[in-house]
């Protein structure tokens, strides 16, 4: 077989294992798929975690790795025991259950990761890093005092991107960790530090603010 380019050999009663699936579908009588100049049957669709569900359909063993990932090929061929397997597992249920519902309960979360990432782009000509600034608000209290923190922050403020309040339990340092790994997801190197003031407002206060640093190269 030819999977997007990734080549795999295996037998029909593997591809058959569960007859409800896509896989057992394509391969049931004659194969309803073309084949490429080799004459492998060619799946037109990136073949980088195929290798995960023929061993899942050959041994039942399940992908310690990119589970993300190969539970979306899972669910492209509807292959439901895999499907159900992998949303059982921690990395999965921590993912979906854990984390997303928290950022689901962050205002406009996605919308700023894409907002940070603009901004680090075009600050990105010439230089190995782009520096940009995040306000994080964790209650309502703390978005009471937002207009003073603004206004004591030596920077260009109309470039400085908000993220909160939110009622969850989760804190600060836990939405940090969530902009890094979102925005390393895309492929980005990036690093959170602290944004430090020796005077003013923050001096005596809590410190809204925070550097987010792309590095290019």
């Amino acid at each position: 077989m030819n999977i997007g380019g990734h080549l795999f050999s295996t037998s029909l009663s593997t591809l058959r294992k569960h007859p409800d699936s896509k896989l057992a579908d394509l391969f049931s009588g004659q194969p309803k798929l073309r084949t490429d100049a080799e004459g492998r049957y060619f799946i037109d669709r990136d073949g980088t975690h195929f290798g995960a569900i023929l061993e899942f359909l050959r041994t039942d063993r399940l992908p310690t790795e990119n589970i993300q990932e190969v539970h979306r090929e899972a669910v492209h061929y509807n292959i439901k025991p895999l499907v159900k397997q992998l949303e059982e597992t921690p990395q999965f249920f921590g993912e979906v259950v854990g984390r997303q519902q928290f950022l689901f309960r962050v205002p406009h979360y996605k919308e700023n990761i894409e907002v940070l990432i603009r901004i680090a782009r075009a600050e990105a000509i010439a230089a190995r890093h782009s520096t940009i600034m995040i306000c994080v608000l964790r209650t309502e209290e703390d978005l009471g005092l937002y207009d003073n923190a603004i206004n004591s922050l030596e920077a260009d403020k109309e470039s400085v991107v908000t993220f909160g309040p939110w009622k969850a339990l989760p804190s600060v340092k836990d939405l940090l960790d969530c902009i890094r790994m979102d925005i390393e997801s895309q492929g980005y190197r990036v690093s959170i530090q602290p944004h430090c003031m020796d005077k003013g407002f923050l001096s005596k206060s809590y410190n809204y603010f925070y550097k987010v640093i792309f590095t290019w190269w």
